[in-house]
């Protein structure tokens, strides 16, 4: 009986090609199965082994694999038995309720003024973003639902706000909001996606993707006045703005442009624990599709890999498509939704 293509009297013979493998597989987790040159396996034949982890490279001779752990593997093509892409390994924090997501995101995007009601947090920001003028109602507030909405919506009322809520899809609490008359905020708006990734899977489906803009990129600890420029929302209670955006313990704000000029694209990012929570990240409408969102993300998760986060988070609406898009191709998943209830006028 002839012995297979790829092996001759007991030695790999080299073959242009790596079954079930390619360079569409770069960026990607991947199992390898490969012939360990030297050594017999218990069949008489070359002994085999295989190796997990994300492959960074592939030339026309070589691919190499980066497994969780240690260095690097070059494996030549010839060796190659068979493989194939495996399914991204998720995040450990997948793991957490969504309260608990909830919870740690917080010192992300930290109100001006916050109240504790048992488990849930009344937060004010002068109007400045939903996320820090609502209530976050997750876990119980400790008391009766009735008078728990009776205090809401006077710890919005004494500061000239309207009363939001921030409830997960899909849990008890939502109901019990619908059951007390309350809405959607934002009628026609779709829900929120909490999504969670890898700090250091993110990182590597970045390599080579982000491409060379051309522009200083810059990561400062506080807002300029140039990255806030674009943002609308911000100028118009810009005291309480930077508040809220410079609150964190750690933040960091990327630009990309000049120092003192306009800024092509941006991002901000903080850390508590070793949780990275990622927002603003914005791209010039005349710098959109030239891949300056990569260029953003790549400073971001660096910023937090060096900090030493292991879970990057970030929040984006389910109705938009590109940011889906962009954050799916570096391995976020989405942990739960969220939406925004008020009483009806």
């Amino acid at each position: 009986m002839n012995p297979p293509a790829h092996q001759t009297k007991g030695a790999p013979v080299p073959s242009p090609t790596a079954p079930g493998l390619g360079p569409h597989c770069v960026g990607q987790r991947v199992v390898v199965r490969r012939v360990v040159r030297g050594e017999t396996g218990p069949s008489g034949g070359p002994a085999m082994t295989d190796l997990l982890g994300e492959m960074t490279a592939w030339t026309e001779s070589t691919t190499t694999v980066q497994p969780a752990e240690g260095a690097p593997v070059t494996i030549p093509l010839a060796d190659i038995v068979s493989g194939k892409p495996v399914p991204p390994r998720p995040s450990v924090r997948h793991r957490v309720s969504a309260d608990d997501a909830e919870r740690r995101a917080l010192a992300g995007w930290p109100a001006a003024e916050t109240e504790r009601l048992g488990d849930w947090v009344l937060r004010a920001a002068g109007g400045f973003s939903s996320r820090a003028n609502s209530v976050l109602a997750v876990g119980s507030p400790g008391v009766a639902l009735t008078e728990a909405l009776e205090s809401t919506l006077a710890f919005y009322a004494a500061r000239g706000l309207p009363a939001w809520a921030q409830v997960v899809v899909g849990s008890p609490t939502l109901d019990a909001f619908g059951d007390a008359g309350w809405v959607a905020a934002r009628p026609g708006e779709a829900d929120s996606a909490f999504q969670i990734a890898s700090v250091a899977q993110a990182s590597r489906a970045l390599r080579g993707l982000a491409p060379d803009v051309g522009v200083p990129v810059s990561v400062e600890a506080t807002a300029s006045d140039a990255w806030l420029a674009d943002d609308a929302r911000a100028l118009d209670h810009l005291a309480v703005a930077r508040t809220v955006l410079e609150g964190p313990a750690e933040v960091g704000f990327v630009s990309v442009g000049a120092p003192g000029a306009a800024v092509h694209a941006k991002g901000r990012v903080s850390l508590a624990d070793d949780w990275a929570g990622i927002t603003d990240v914005w791209v010039h409408p005349a710098r959109r599709r030239q891949g300056l969102a990569l260029v953003v993300m790549r400073e971001l998760l660096g910023w937090a890999a060096e900090r030493g986060a292991t879970t990057a988070y970030l929040q984006t609406r389910q109705d938009n498509p590109g940011a889906l898009a962009l954050y799916d191709r570096l391995g976020f998943t989405t942990h739960h939704h969220y939406r925004y209830l008020t009483t009806p006028l």
